[in-house]
């Protein structure tokens, strides 16, 4: 739920009427006052996941926002920590956030634990990924709604790039909800009104809660070159069916 601290009604139709790149400039001081972050649970679980993988050498947090996936990547690598993001708002309000700790964490880099990696941040369209094959691990938290479906094979073509062979792309996905409970149909309306304002409005906002399907995902990454394996997100507990509440991805590159 937003918080009375979190954006006014107004300064959300503002944002939803900018392209999607402003609108997450004019969000960013707010954003971790609304329902959009990343629910600790989720980063806890995935921190877990990548705990049994790692340590790793160098990761990159793609479509870092403000910042919370970093912390969870400064836990598992050892050289260097990279996030990258094409709002300069939310860049500056990660950074805002991020280095602070990096700084009290005292000096060390390269390695030394006792100061852990050393984090920078790149301003960048992820479907045009500004590096080479230099990271061992990449995460993404809640962006992949940014993306159309016929735009998902080039993005994890650019992220296959950009990891050494061996490295992992790992992201969370939820369950969707029941179909005709409450979430169900505000996920729905929310999708279709976003659909109604792009149609009639520029420039687009580009955000859908309903088209990041698992099937299709893992078959795209498949399609891609990674090798797939799903993780079950435990601390989210289970669906009545037994089926877990969320899930890991891990797509490793051979």
């Amino acid at each position: 739920m937003f918080t009375p601290q979190g954006p006014t009604l107004r300064e959300l139709t503002v944002q939803a009427l900018s392209s999607t790149e402003r609108g997450y400039d004019l969000l960013a001081p707010k954003f971790d006052l609304t329902p959009f972050r990343t629910p600790d649970s989720v980063l806890d679980g995935v921190a877990d996941t990548l705990g049994v993988l790692g340590p790793f050498r160098a990761g990159l947090d793609i479509c870092c926002g403000t910042g919370a996936g970093l912390d969870v990547l400064r836990e598992v690598c050892v050289e260097r920590v990279t996030g990258v993001d094409f709002s300069a708002g939310m860049l500056a309000t990660a950074k805002a956030s991020v280095l602070p700790k990096e700084l009290a964490a005292g000096p060390g880099s390269g390695g030394d634990r006792t100061g852990g990696p050393v984090v920078d941040f790149v301003r960048a369209d992820a479907r045009a990924l500004p590096f080479g094959a230099a990271f061992d691990v990449a995460v993404s938290f809640g962006a992949f709604g940014h993306f159309l479906p016929s735009e998902r094979p080039a993005l994890f073509t650019r992220v296959r790039e950009v990891l050494r062979p061996g490295g992992v792309f790992v992201f969370p996905v939820l369950a969707p909800p029941r179909v005709g409970s409450g979430l169900y149909w505000t996920l729905w309306g929310f999708d279709a009104v976003m659909r109604a304002r792009n149609a009639v409005w520029r420039p687009p906002f580009v955000m859908y809660y309903r088209t990041f399907r698992l099937a299709d995902v893992v078959d795209e990454l498949t399609r891609t070159g990674f090798e797939v394996d799903l993780v079950a997100l435990d601390g989210l507990g289970r669906l009545p069916d037994g089926s877990p509440r969320g899930r890991v991805v891990v797509a490793r590159r051979p």
